[in-house]
């Protein structure tokens, strides 16, 4: 049953005047329960908290906290129907889908615990005392990454498992050695409840301290500015727009001690159309690209929001193709009202450009809370004359931009701005014809697709999701896969340190039979006095 409470570490807490209620796309009304917003006071025992956590919890080994991050899947998984139908109802996304995220969402817990169980991906590093060495001796030199201290995750509206309470952001977080605290998305707050007493419960059962998790209700700014502010909050985490990331940076710089944000902003996700390949299957390439255009109503950061093509006869005959795709998608349920809103402005106001001309749009009236699919298009001089027609439209929208002859094409590309993907649809021929251009595209995106369309993103050890400003904060990390854990660490080394004060990860013994660089090779050896 949903209580409406905050987690204070294992604390259920509601000192607060202020409620807020989540909506349900399905029926267009509010879920009755009320959430009270956390106070001042509850955020900063929260900190607090999660700073006492910290001096345990970072001490914890690898094992240990994976057996904590294999305990939050099965308690989430335990919550079977109750939260599959909590997050249908507050997302309006379907069954199969919300199914399918949970999976996501507990296989990131388990694959990160995996990680934890090896213990390499601390990155230890050891350069052996060379006392003989002339003309200067070398200090014996350890290095290896640790954990920051309290991190916070804000929350995902448009995955309300897979990026929201024990997404990736907060399973990367705990797995690199920090107590988490999370600001809860509004419109998913009995979701995130339901969730993050899975995670209290996980705590609890494999005896990890107090605090090592929190979750804060807030409708507004108020909580989630005062939590990136606290100066013993060491790192954040966000996943949304632009706007919002962009003021979360900002303000973490402001502080007495500045930290990072690694905010993952989104992204259009240019989709460039290479001439044999259209030629080769264009009634089929058509179909795909509408599909993923609409797919979950175009809400993802991946969603392919503009496409690039030369001007030919085969591009016209694809045109048609697209326009006739989209003509016939059925408009799909939006997450909430403010995406509505903000999807039907931002497709009225490209086309108020009077060099934009509409290319399709779904004859299917859509419904409230629903996006209507719509493809434009420009040309690529009038595109590079305004780039800012590039800008993202959050919702089931793409721009075909027409280049008259290479050059163009070559100038078209030039004007992105750093993306989370780029797609190059194009036979091998195709490749090498228009190599310049695709590295010219490969300098400003975190992940070039070959012949694939953006949406769908798989977690692994190779995934980089996140690019150059302005897709996200920091283009050197991902937010997805094994390598977001290296967001919430700092390197130290230890020079001269007796081996019974350094980690196990550095110790001569190499009792974890962890692999260590030595000497610049990998080895799992001991180190012999």
């Amino acid at each position: 049953m949903i209580h409406g409470k905050n987690f204070i570490g294992s604390e259920l807490s509601a000192e607060g005047s202020g409620s807020f209620q989540t909506f349900s796309p399905l029926n267009l009304t509010e879920l009755p329960e009320l959430f009270v917003e956390a106070t001042k006071m509850e955020t900063e025992l929260a900190v607090a908290k999660a700073c006492e956590a910290y001096k345990i919890y970072k001490k914890k080994s690898g094992k240990e906290k994976a057996a904590f991050l294999r305990a939050i899947a099965d308690e989430i998984e335990l919550l079977g129907p109750e939260l599959i139908g909590r997050a249908c109802a507050e997302s309006g996304l379907p069954e199969g889908r919300i199914t399918g995220e949970r999976g996501r969402t507990v296989g990131q817990l388990r694959l990160f615990a995996s990680v934890l169980e090896d213990g390499s991906w601390v990155e230890a590093s050891i350069d052996p005392a060379m006392p003989e060495r002339k003309p200067m001796a070398r200090p014996d030199i350890r290095k290896m990454l640790q954990s920051v201290g309290p991190v916070v995750v804000f929350t995902a509206s448009n995955f309300p498992l897979a990026f929201s309470t024990a997404g990736g952001d907060t399973a990367s977080a705990l797995a690199a050695g920090n107590p988490v605290i999370v600001k809860v998305h509004p419109y998913h707050a009995g979701t995130n409840e339901l969730v993050a007493g899975a995670i209290i419960r996980a705590a609890q059962k494999t005896d990890m301290p107090d605090g090592v998790f929190s979750s804060l209700n807030a409708f507004d700014f108020s909580v989630g500015q005062a939590l990136v502010l606290h100066p013993e909050v060491k790192s954040v985490a966000f996943t949304g727009s632009f706007v919002g990331g962009k003021s979360l940076y900002e303000l973490a710089q402001k502080r007495e001690e500045p930290i990072p944000v690694f905010a993952e902003m989104g992204s259009v996700n240019p989709v460039l159309l290479l001439p044999e390949k259209v030629k080769e299957n264009t009634a089929k390439l058509a179909a795909t690209i509408a599909g993923s255009i609409n797919l979950g109503a175009g809400q993802f950061c991946t969603n392919p929001g503009v496409l690039i093509a030369l001007k030919s006869e085969e591009t016209e005959v694809f045109k048609t193709e697209l326009a006739n795709q989209i003509s016939q998608l059925l408009p799909e349920k939006m997450l909430h009202q403010n995406i509505s809103k903000n999807f039907e402005r931002k497709a009225k106001y490209i086309f108020e450009n009077k060099e934009v001309a509409k290319l399709a749009e779904s004859e299917k009236l859509s419904a409230e809370l629903q996006g209507r699919p719509v493809v434009a298009r420009v040309s690529g001089a009038d595109f590079i004359a305004n780039p800012n027609l590039a800008e993202e439209i959050f919702g089931p929208f793409s721009l075909l931009i027409e280049c008259d002859g290479t050059n163009e094409l070559t100038e078209v590309v030039k004007a992105f701005r750093g993306q989370l993907t780029a797609s190059v649809i194009g036979t091998s021929g195709d490749i090498t014809t228009f190599r310049d251009q695709i590295e010219l595209l490969q300098e400003v995106v975190g992940r070039l697709i070959f012949n694939g369309m953006p949406t769908g993103v798989e977690v692994g050890y190779s995934m980089q999701h996140g690019g150059p400003f302005p897709a996200s904060t920091d283009g050197r990390f991902t937010s997805i896969g094994v390598d977001a854990i290296k967001r919430f660490v700092r390197p130290v080394a230890f020079q001269d340190a007796p081996d019974g004060y350094l980690p196990d990860e550095l110790k001569n013994a190499n009792p974890l039979n962890i692999w260590r660089r030595v000497d610049g090779q990998l080895t799992k050896e001991p180190i012999k006095n």
